[in-house]
């Protein structure tokens, strides 16, 4: 790459060393912080890259800076006093002692945050003055992740043969899972583009067309509410399509794509799903887990009892869908008023359970409602033993798939069950057409 002109900076931070030491450089970016010991005064330089001090053995090159200034600073770098070394920064062994400072971009009001706590203010405030908010080092290195994250992706897809194609953004709408974001036509009076929601049509015409393989990192427009998994309005996912496969070779692109991705990216030590990932009907998702993204992190699963409590005489299981989730645990009359709580504020009624005991009895209240001569059945249809706890969601089909789930998240997170610094994938196949 042909060398940037040095009328700002000779190099960015982290190019910086001891090798420099003697050297007479010129840096550039902001002020981080600005320390006074009278007579000689500090300030900590920092651009995308890192931090280096910068000593101001004449104080007068400190009047009017301030915090968030963007400058220019010439000087000899040096070694740092040996008691002033700085181990959490790579240049925390050298400084640069200016002789004169050149301000780009001043400062002229009150900063309406501090920099390096920014993400504990209100979010309003980080959006308005995004700017400000991106200089903080934890939001810097996520928008670096993100990056290095799509080239791998990008260089992987390409790797595996795949064509990277960008699709239209202004389209006609097609029907998807929201609403459309749509963009008034200057010529056609009346008329609407709309932003795609994904670019399925797009990617089927590429394969009707010839093209053999493609990918894209795809921005998708969807007019919907917020999700814990996705941003309000618009995401970005990695888009595929394959012409001449079936499902097992989409399967197979996925699974090295995603464990791949997650081995270069994931925390040190973090375990990651290796191919084959299991694959799961939506009706056992729906049965086993109470949803269609489960969480296979956590080892409880969900059982259905339904017919069992048809031939009980417990009035609130009768005609309904009954779901159990067993738990070997123990759990203090308090867990249980929480638990309960819970229940309660996602619309159940209220959440039934059996304990069992030392000698295999059942303890509860629906205990009494269980013929004598079914308890060995519950027993075996549900695996019990000794000092597991059996919990009990009745609802219509749908809704009790629903909140058993829910409970079955809450239960995994309250105990501790979750497997930690994991990431566990699956393929979830054989969704219902439609819905009624």
């Amino acid at each position: 790459m042909e060398q940037l002109s040095r009328e700002y900076r000779d190099r960015v931070l982290n190019q910086v060393s001891e090798e420099d030491v003697g050297k007479t450089l010129r840096l550039a970016g902001w002020i981080e912080n600005i320390r006074d010991h009278g007579g000689v005064s500090f300030l900590d330089l920092r651009d995308m890259y890192g931090v280096m001090q910068i000593v101001l053995r004449d104080t007068s090159l400190l009047e009017g800076l301030t915090k968030e200034d963007c400058i220019s600073v010439e000087g000899l770098i040096e070694h740092r006093d040996e008691d002033t070394y700085n181990p959490k920064i790579p240049t925390g062994t050298i400084e640069l002692d200016a002789s004169s400072i050149r301000v780009l971009g001043k400062v002229y009001q009150q900063l309406p945050f501090e920099i390096i706590t920014s993400k504990e203010t209100r979010e309003d405030v980080r959006l308005k003055y995004r700017y400000l908010d991106l200089r903080n080092p934890k939001v810097r290195d996520n928008m670096i992740f993100r990056s290095r994250v799509i080239s791998f992706l990008r260089q992987k897809m390409t790797d595996l043969g795949f064509l990277e194609i960008q699709t239209p953004i202004l389209c006609a709408s097609s029907p998807e899972g929201a609403r459309d974001y749509i963009v008034p036509s200057r010529k056609f009076k009346g008329k609407f583009y709309a932003l795609p929601q994904a670019p399925q049509q797009y990617k089927q015409l590429l394969m009707v067309s010839g093209f053999d393989k493609y990918f894209q990192i795809a921005p998708c427009f969807r007019d919907e509410d917020a999700r814990a998994d996705r941003s309000p309005g618009e995401f970005y996912q990695l888009d595929f399509e394959m012409s001449f496969a079936t499902q097992e070779d989409v399967f197979r692109v996925g699974e090295e794509v995603l464990t791949q991705t997650f081995e270069k990216f994931a925390p040190e030590g973090a375990a990651v799903t290796k191919a084959p990932y299991p694959v799961i009907s939506y009706k056992q998702a729906m049965l086993e887990f109470g949803s269609d993204k489960p969480d296979l992190r956590n080892p409880l699963r969900i059982i259905d009892v339904t017919e069992f409590f048809q031939r009980c005489t417990f009035r609130p299981f009768l005609k309904k869908t009954v779901r159990a989730i067993k738990v070997h645990a123990e759990m203090s009359k308090g867990f249980h008023e929480k638990l309960l709580a819970f229940a309660n504020s996602i619309g159940m009624p209220g959440l039934g359970y059996l304990e069992v005991q030392e000698d295999l009895s059942y303890k509860g209240p629906i205990d009494k409602f269980i013929p004598s001569d079914m308890k060995k059945e519950l027993m075996e249809l549900a695996g019990l033993e000794a000092g597991d706890t059996l919990f009990f969601i009745s609802d219509k089909e749908k809704q009790a798939a629903l909140f058993a789930g829910q409970i079955r998240n809450e239960l995994g997170e309250r105990l501790g069950l979750i497997e930690k610094n994991a990431f566990r994938f699956c393929f979830i196949n054989d969704f219902p057409m439609y819905e009624y």
